[in-house]
């Protein structure tokens, strides 16, 4: 996902004001309609117009003759999506954006995204239907005193991306989202060379003056960072401020985890899940009846799924099928069981290891509790329970839903629908009875909740959403919660890109919350076999989250099944869970991905009954279900799966067996690699071993080649284990940057959206390998502007390999020498930081190379 954090979030008390937000594209290369050009988005109504996404309401001007197309809109500062139209209708021309610079809505669709703050924003010019190139800037200030001004980025970009001015050191402040020392920002270009500084403050006298070994003489009579820029492009390592150094925090081995890094959880909707009395609607005892399935219990064992956490969908007292209208906090649903039934379960899993949380609906309440029904008629003091107008307010929800429900002559706010109105958090009665509940599901031994629709929680005026209100309530809540079980979990959801989470994670507010950008790069990038829109986000959510502190998935009970976004393709579906289950953060499993269920359109389609078997009812009931059985269950069901040993079942239980029994794959912190094209590589290192793993997202099958610049591992020989496979993949040398260059993990190919998950790990090695000491090599001059001198102190008949990587692992030359002496040409080297690696005899030597 492509977050142009140049213009940043800001607090939610500049919402009530409106700013200009242009937007700009070049539509040189296409034949324009007669209707003209228009651009459509969630903007239009936050703008004035009638409707979202109405792509006659917003036509572009050309007022160049250039086919440059703009408009200019005032909106309040927040996050937007949108796109291009040729024409003035949907039926018209609509771009399609591939997923390297958009968001996709889960239904093969791809919309643009803007993040507009306070000052406004002109997005760059960009070709229809096309990317921009993404400048990452990331700057290691923890030795610097930084002001309230906070630091700056500024170059020769600024106009290409929309700013008024090149080499301004105001208009361009860099976030430091995780307290860590380190300021980042994305900013969306053209592709080309650029020139930048770092500025500590944000006047010109707080530029960086860097020194002339990595620097170049700038348009702007300055010694000039530099750097080039593409579509797909990997990040640069971050800098140490004024300095040459690479201070990259990606490396640092010290950070917190805790009990909830190493679970995989399990996502249940009771109804769905197993019937244990015959009524057709699953209940606490069948989930009691299933857990062998998720988790017997003994790791010896491997016919178990091995998973460690439970989340139930709501179960507590409802009036509808789903139960995410409460009408008792304080009762089980009797469709699933009593109280007891409920304990009984908990102490099920609890017996085996498996963590329960449960959702915990606190924005708003059934219609039919006896709090609104109280509060509907003015009783007993609960007519401030909830929200209510004498007359209509006159406003929409935010996807222009409305949101004002007439009752007895007045009006009652509910954000979802006229069954859910939504308590009043201003009462502080109604803050302390949900903490109250809250305290009352903890008592009962539940580990944590899933919390819904929290950035909902409560309003501020017509402001429905992020409000500070809200933030202030979770702060609190994390107090409650807390201090009735310390390692109580909380994991909300804020459905939103990864800019508009990061204050829910903050302030001590909420341990996780869902990661929805990296479910939409996942599934955009497999669709569009690219590795390119997963790298990227993967680089936000490392400049965004504390260390590994995020929850994963692919999809849940509100998004259409996985299986149905993949075309009902098991590669894919096997590719897809190789990659989430594999990355950091806390993966949650949607019941039924793991056997490949479908389901599109209505929640009822989404939440079927699980598929236990091709037997009457699918094995869920012996009566008919609440609601009809997947079209693929005859096929696609537990019992089939668990005897083929090539199936989706097996891959999940594989990859989750893994994670359970491989620290780097529950704790350790991620490196992205340089690989071949179409290949996403990726290294989980915890303390002296890492897990490598490699995906092919491409249509070829491929012999990718490897390259790490930099790790924390310490230097030595690895033996290789390839994981899924089981099978040993010989040895690998680590350098003394923890790092290798160009490395062919196997002689054999790795096929289409096939994955290798590579253990390296130190053991003795009967001939000790003689590494970084063995070649005494010295380089002169060094820094370096032309000839590079090498000597070595032995001179020997046999070929000395000399090769230079660039800092990202990017082999730039090699070259083969005998004799005892070489001169190397790099004249035609930026100025920069290199590393020359010799190969003599079996063994080798890196040396750092500096080229001025």
């Amino acid at each position: 996902m492509l977050i142009n954090l140049a213009c940043f979030i800001l607090t939610n008390s500049a919402y009530s004001q409106t700013v200009p937000l242009t937007f700009q594209v070049d539509m040189s290369q296409e034949n324009v309609s007669i209707d003209g050009v228009h651009v459509a988005g969630n903007f239009q109504i936050a703008a004035g117009f009638g409707s979202n996404w109405d792509p006659g309401a917003t036509p572009m001007s050309n007022p160049n003759g250039a086919n440059k197309y703009e408009l200019t809109v005032m909106v309040p500062p927040g996050t937007y999506l949108y796109k291009f139209i040729n024409g003035n209708e949907w039926s018209d021309k609509p771009e399609q954006p591939t997923a390297d610079c958009a968001l996709s809505d889960g239904g093969g669709n791809f919309n643009r995204q803007v993040i507009v703050g306070s000052q406004g924003v002109t997005m760059p010019i960009i070709q229809f239907d096309s990317c921009n190139a993404i400048l990452r800037f990331s700057v290691n200030m923890s030795m610097e005193s930084v002001p309230a001004e906070g630091v700056h980025v500024m170059g020769n970009f600024q106009e290409a991306a929309g700013f008024s001015n090149n080499w301004d050191p105001s208009s361009i402040r860099m976030l430091d989202n995780n307290a860590d020392g380190i300021y980042e920002i994305e900013i969306q270009v053209p592709p080309g060379n650029y020139e930048y500084l770092f500025v500590n403050g944000n006047t010109l006298g707080g530029a960086e003056n860097p020194p002339t070994v990595c620097t170049s003489n700038g348009d702007n009579s300055r010694r000039v960072r530099t750097l080039t820029v593409k579509v797909g492009d990997a990040p640069s390592l971050t800098k140490c401020f004024n300095s040459c150094t690479t201070c990259d925090p990606a490396i640092d081995p010290n950070y917190e985890t805790h009990w909830w890094n190493d679970a995989v959880f399990y996502e249940i909707f009771v109804r769905s899940f197993y019937d244990s009395n015959g009524d057709g609607i699953g209940d606490f005892q069948g989930i009691i009846q299933k857990l062998d399935y998720l988790n017997d219990g003994d790791p010896q064992t491997d016919d178990d799924l091995g998973i460690t956490g439970i989340w139930l969908m709501p179960m507590m007292e409802s009036p509808s099928y789903h139960g995410y209208d409460v009408t008792n906090y304080y009762a089980t649903e009797p469709d699933y069981g009593t109280m007891a039934d409920f304990q009984a379960l908990l102490d099920a899993a609890h017996s085996r290891g498996i963590k329960v949380i449960i959702d915990f609906v606190m924005n708003h309440s059934s219609n039919q509790h006896p709090w609104f029904t109280q509060s509907a008629n003015n009783q007993n003091g609960f007519r401030d329970w909830y929200r209510w107008s004498d007359n209509h307010p006159g406003y929409s929800g935010p996807w222009g839903q409305n949101v004002w429900h007439q009752r007895n002559g007045n009006y009652y706010y509910g954000l979802f629908w006229d069954g859910m109105p939504d308590l009043n958090y201003s009462n502080p009665v109604v803050k302390e009875t949900l903490f109250d509940v809250a305290e009352f599901w903890l008592d009962k031994g539940v580990d944590g909740f899933r919390l819904d629709a929290i950035k909902y929680l409560d309003e501020d005026g017509s402001v429905l959403e992020n409000t500070p209100e809200t933030l202030q309530l979770l702060e609190d809540f994390h107090v409650l919660y807390k201090n009735a079980n310390p390692d109580a979990v909380t994991v909300g959801e804020v459905w939103s890109n990864t800019a508009s989470i990061l204050p829910y994670i903050q302030n001590d507010r909420l341990d996780l919350c869902f990661e929805f950008d990296l479910a939409y790069s996942i599934i955009g990038g497999i669709n569009g076999n690219s590795p390119n829109p997963i790298n990227n986000q993967i680089q936000t959510i490392q400049a965004s989250y504390p260390r590994l502190q995020y929850a994963t998935f692919l999809t849940n009970h509100d998004i259409d099944r996985i299986f149905s976004q993949f075309g009902s393709n098991t590669d894919k579906m096997k590719l897809a869970a190789s990659l989430y289950l594999t990355l950091p953060g806390i993966p949650f499993i949607y019941y039924g991905e793991e056997i490949g269920m479908t389901g599109t359109g209505a929640h009822e389609n989404i939440r079927r009954p699980m598929q236990w078997s091709a037997g009457t009812h699918g094995g869920f009931s012996t009566s008919i279900p609440w609601q009809s059985l997947g079209s693929n269950y005859l096929s696609n069901h537990v019992e089939e799966q668990q005897s083929n040993p090539n199936s989706l079942w097996r891959h999940y239980q594989k990859l989750v067996h893994l994670r359970n029994e491989h620290a780097p794959l529950r704790r350790g912190y991620l490196l992205s690699m340089e690989a071949t094209d179409d290949i996403l590589a990726y290294t989980r290192i915890y303390e002296e071993e890492a897990v490598i793993l490699v995906s092919n997202l491409g249509n070829q099958s491929l012999n990718p080649s490897l390259s790490m610049a930099i790790s924390s591992l310490p230097p030595g020989a690895y033996q290789v284990t390839e994981l899924l496979s089981e099978s040993n993949w010989g040895t690998l040398m680590v350098n003394e940057n923890g790092g290798f260059s160009n490395w062919f993990p196997s002689n054999t190919n790795l096929l289409s959206r096939d994955t290798w998950a590579l253990l390296i790990s130190q053991k003795p090695v009967s001939t000790p390998i003689a590494l970084e000491t063995d070649v005494d090599i010295a380089l002169f001059p060094n820094p370096v502007s032309q000839k590079l001198n090498l000597k070595w102190e032995e001179a020997s008949p046999v070929n000395t390999l000399v090769q230079i990587f660039d800092v990202n692992g990017k082999k730039l030359m090699e070259k083969s020498f005998m004799g005892q002496s070489a001169t190397l040409d790099v004249s035609a080297f930026s100025a920069g930081i290199y590393f020359l690696k010799v190969w003599r005899d079996g063994k080798q030597k890196t040396k750092r190379l500096i080229v001025k």
